[in-house]
């Protein structure tokens, strides 16, 4: 038995735990380095700053060691570096002419079938082959004979397939069987008669399938939506948050002039890690599809065009003379929200502000906004419950993340809701409100127990769990009084829940509300079936503000001025995401000439100084982190139903995810070709919808 002596060991300090980190001794081109220890060479190279060409190797993802780039020499053979483990190579060499030789064989035997068609190639630019190929490869081939041809393979509107360049890597394999938890891509016959597909061409059922074109080394698997736009060095990058639920992925935004024509995924260990859902990655082209243009009000028989100066003049008059409701999305920025809040204290009795669906309220999201953290997910937590969310739909990267704990921790989770369409194996139990609520008060003896004996227990409430209670408050302190060692995280369904809370107690809009107010204004809502249906109701017309109108005659039956507006790709923005991160987008492209932006809207109704648009500002006067608790007198149980005279309906109804449709959850999705053709792909195959 071989015994390894540790040179020192590193004590550090992680999320309030001391870890003990072994280092041990390793030369790397007799060079001594001190890396630690069970990691692989290929590893241990990249933390010295060592670099090592590889192609099937992905930090994410298990280790194959099949496409043999990453050979070192370990001065007795040649070893694969992703696979073997430093303490068994105690000297490695990266540059030896033997090294040297057997990456060049390497590169030859890649480009026996390969097709040299780098000019027309997508990955053309920023293709790992063609970038290796120029540093270790040779400068002939030995092979004369023709090239093997595959045929392509049918993935959907997502994804374009050439499947000749590919190498075999078997990153999008991995990624499917252990990311996505769908296996659609395999390995077909053996030998040189290899090929990667899918055995019966469809969609490619993921909710971030798009990332298998970021893994792809090569141009075997590329964008459908951005086929021969652009080349990367024709485009400009700028850092920006994805919008298309609260989670706040980062992402780099690609324009070509004055088009965004890519979206990339800005690596991020707390929050998205390497990925980013298929909504946040293709929904750009709605920027160019039925978006507003021109200030229009209703005529006789025409749409108008209306200047800037009279619009506000007209809009000033009605808030002075009439009563004005807000009705707001929970996808507007913060500081659009805190203008309408300052609107609403200059003219309390003229100007009230409402939401469409209930959202926190302030109390409830002070106290367990910082419960839970998401890199806490990769802590000792052994056990999660997921309460009324199918957590696939409502935030995928989430639920990639926990997929990842349970393929390699012993990782227990228990769902309280609807069965769906989830890919991480989990114990369904369909109860009712009443009956889970008393587990969670001890008196359900099996799983109450379960909730004691867990180490760190995670609650993932979903948002129609939240909209059936006044007070989330409580449901914290029932979870934290058999289980105060407990995580909780609220999965929220619009990008800016979260700011809304922080803004203050917003009510939903109610049916006195459609009787009292004399002038609506329509911010930012999705103008679809429950939209117009509320338009309907209303006593009276009054304003459209947003970026895209699906049939602008038919919205001016309803509305009186249509005011098109920038959207968060076009302006810079401030979000708050789900875990309390204050975000901000900044400014890519320009939008209509005609639109403008929403906060600088009311900044000059507000006739404000710009103090209010800034955001050191805003972020100086959120009320993040607050200790306000509620009054926790009487019974718990009897004060948790928004409705207590419906209190058997509330408990009846089947807990249900508010997700139905992945690719259609805010106003700009709606707009989406893209989006709008994955939505048809998937109701066709599926019966959840």
């Amino acid at each position: 038995m071989k015994t390894i002596s540790f040179n020192f060991i590193v004590r550090t300090k992680l999320n309030n735990i001391y870890f003990n980190i072994y280092m041990i001794k390793i030369k790397i081109n007799n060079i001594e380095f001190f890396v630690k220890k069970n990691i692989s060479v290929l590893e241990a190279c990249r933390y010295v700053g060592i670099f090592i060409p590889r192609f099937c190797y992905h930090e994410k993802l298990s280790i194959a060691g099949n496409c043999r780039m990453c050979l070192v020499d370990n001065g007795i053979k040649l070893v694969s570096s992703c696979t073997a483990v430093v303490e068994d190579n105690p000297q490695i060499f990266t540059d030896t002419p033997m090294v040297k030789k057997a990456r060049e064989n390497v590169i030859e035997s890649l480009l026996l079938n390969h097709p040299l068609d780098c000019p027309i190639c997508d990955q053309g630019g920023e293709c790992d082959l063609q970038d290796q190929t120029k540093l270790f490869g040779g400068d002939y081939s030995r092979f004369f004979m023709s090239k093997r041809g595959v045929e392509d393979k049918e993935c959907g509107p997502l994804i374009k397939t050439i499947m000749t360049r590919c190498i075999h890597c078997t990153r999008c394999v991995r990624f499917g069987t252990e990311v996505a938890g769908v296996d659609y891509f395999g390995t077909l016959n053996r030998g040189s008669s290899t090929e990667i597909g899918n055995y019966v061409p469809s969609l490619f059922n993921s909710e971030i399938s798009g990332n298998v074109i970021d893994l792809c080394p090569v141009g075997a698997l590329t964008s459908k939506p951005y086929a021969f736009k652009a080349r990367p060095w024709e485009l400009r990058i700028t850092e920006s948050i994805d919008l298309s639920d609260s989670l706040g992925s980062n992402i780099y935004l690609n324009f070509k002039e004055t088009e965004i024509v890519r979206i990339l995924p800005k690596n991020n260990i707390q929050i998205n890690e390497n990925w980013i859902s298929d909504k946040a990655r293709f929904s750009y082209d709605a920027l160019k599809t039925q978006r507003l243009t021109q200030t229009g009000i209703k005529g006789v028989n025409d749409v108008k065009n209306i200047s800037w100066e009279k619009l506000l003049k007209a809009f000033n008059k009605d808030i002075l003379e009439s009563r004005m409701t807000f009705v707001i999305d929970e996808d507007l920025d913060l500081s659009s929200i805190n203008l309408l809040k300052q609107l609403q204290r200059k003219h309390p009795d003229n100007v009230q502000i409402r939401t469409i669906k209930p959202c926190s309220s302030l109390e409830s999201f002070n106290t367990n906004l910082f419960d839970c953290k998401l890199e806490e997910l990769n802590k000792s937590i052994n056990t999660c419950f997921i309460v009324s969310s199918n957590i696939r739909l409502e935030s995928a990267i989430i639920n990639s993340r926990l997929r990842s704990k349970f393929l390699n921790e012993t990782f227990n989770i228990v769902t309280f809701g609807l069965k769906s369409k989830n890919n991480i194996p989990s114990k369904i139990i369909n109860l009712s409100i009443e009956n889970i609520l008393n587990i969670f008060e001890g008196k359900s003896t099996d799983f109450s127990k379960l909730i004691i004996k867990a180490k760190h227990p995670l609650f993932i409430l979903g948002k129609s769990f939240e909209q059936r209670f006044n007070n989330l408050e409580n449901i914290k302190v029932l979870i934290k009084k058999y289980a105060p060692t407990a995580l909780l995280l609220f999965i929220e369904e619009k990008a800016n829940s979260k700011g809304i809370a922080v803004s203050g107690n917003i009510l939903p809009l109610n049916s006195n509300d459609l009787k009292s107010t004399q002038k609506f204004v329509f911010v930012n809502l999705q103008d679809n079936f429950e939209t117009r249906k509320l338009l309907n109701k209303s006593n009276a017309h009054g304003y459209w503000i947003n970026t895209h109108a699906s049939d602008l005659f038919r919205l001016l039956n309803n509305s009186t001025v249509v005011i098109p507006a920038l959207s968060f790709y076009e302006d810079e923005n401030l979000f708050v995401n789900l875990e309390g991160k204050p975000q901000k987008t900044l400014k890519g492209i320009s939008g209509p000439v005609q639109a403008r932006s929403i906060r600088k809207f009311f900044s000059t109704i507000l006739n404000d100084n710009q103090k209010l648009l800034s955001f050191s500002y805003l972020l100086e006067h959120l009320k993040i982190g607050s200790n306000a608790h509620p009054d926790k007198k009487g019974s718990l149980i009897n004060d948790l139903f928004i409705n207590k005279t419906n209190k058997t309906i509330f408990s009846l109804y089947p807990l249900k995810s508010t997700v139905e449709d992945f690719y259609r959850t805010n106003n700009l999705l709606k707009h989406s070709p893209t989006m709008a053709e994955c939505s048809n792909e998937v109701r066709k195959n599926s019966t959840n919808f």
